[in-house]
């Protein structure tokens, strides 16, 4: 009669034990695959990253947008000639340069307009070689390695069947939690994206206040907001390269519980960190 009842709490801790392991390797792989795909994703410049939205984006820019900022930019030039003429007690006291400053003022308006998606794509040109530069950061370091996958089997063949039943119930839970996370990154990280490709799109308008001392406040802002686009993929390599730190110092032979929780735990600050770099590259660059 023990013979068969061991063979029976055998067999449940061999089934236990393979949806344990089947949920650790699920929760493990869906996370190490999207956090290690960051520093391919931030490190792409919007034209490599899709370049077919990158052509939708700047065919619509370049055919609606540059016309509305022409318009911006001969109020804002039709304007100061105006202010200038005024100024100077309606040409009573003429001054051939005032007209020489207009002129090149206008005339790098106009290159300014006509250039500002080169000029944009400068910006995440540098942005993406920083990013490069601090991918090594976080290369290969962030997965869950298939010795800690042994130690957690060995440690899960020498505990009894209730202990068992609760380890599996929690990865259950923890594997679950983990992909809903893993979707977050995936938004958080498009997101960006989609964010650059909307703030590129409208390039032309603010381009067109940098020939005006009043305006060019605007224009001056909206680098900025490029600027801090850029640089928060450089953040969240960091956040990325912190994240890989924490994992591998994790001990998974002693408490696998524990160890899973906290893998959890770091996996959830990691998420709220991506959330931050956003606000935090704003406030760094001055942006607004």
């Amino acid at each position: 009669m023990n013979s068969i009842l061991d063979q029976i709490t055998q067999w449940l801790k061999e089934m236990l034990i393979s949806g344990i392991m089947g949920n650790l390797t699920g929760m493990f792989d869906s996370v190490n695959r999207q956090v290690g795909e960051i520093a391919a994703d931030v490190s792409t410049t919007p034209a490599a990253f899709s370049p077919a939205v990158f052509a939708l984006i700047r065919n619509v820019s370049e055919s609606v947008i540059v016309p509305v900022a022409g318009l911006i930019l001969t109020f804002i030039v039709c304007s100061e000639l105006i202010q200038m003429i005024i100024d100077h007690n309606n040409l009573a006291n003429f001054e051939t340069w005032i007209f020489f400053k207009w002129v090149f003022k206008t005339f790098v308006a106009v290159m300014l307009i006509s250039n500002c998606f080169t000029i944009t794509m400068a910006v995440f040109d540098l942005a993406q070689q920083v990013i490069a530069s601090s991918g090594g950061i976080v290369q290969g370091s962030t997965a869950i390695d298939d010795a800690a996958i042994q130690a957690m089997l060995s440690t899960m063949e020498a505990m009894e069947l209730g202990p068992l039943i609760g380890l599996f119930l929690q990865t259950f839970v923890v594997q679950f939690t983990m992909s809903a996370i893993s979707a977050v990154i995936f938004v958080i990280i498009y997101g960006r994206m989609i964010e650059i490709y909307l703030v590129t799109s409208l390039a032309p308008i603010p381009f067109a206040t940098f020939g005006n001392r009043e305006q060019s406040h605007t224009g001056q802002n909206y680098l900025r907001s490029l600027f801090a686009l850029g640089f928060q993929g450089f953040l969240i390599m960091i956040c990325v390269g912190i994240y890989a730190v924490l994992v591998q110092n994790i001990s998974y032979t002693d408490d696998i519980i524990g160890s899973v929780w906290v893998v959890l735990g770091y996996t959830i600050l990691l998420c709220f960190t991506l959330f931050k770099t956003g606000s935090l590259a704003k406030s760094v660059f001055a942006a607004h």
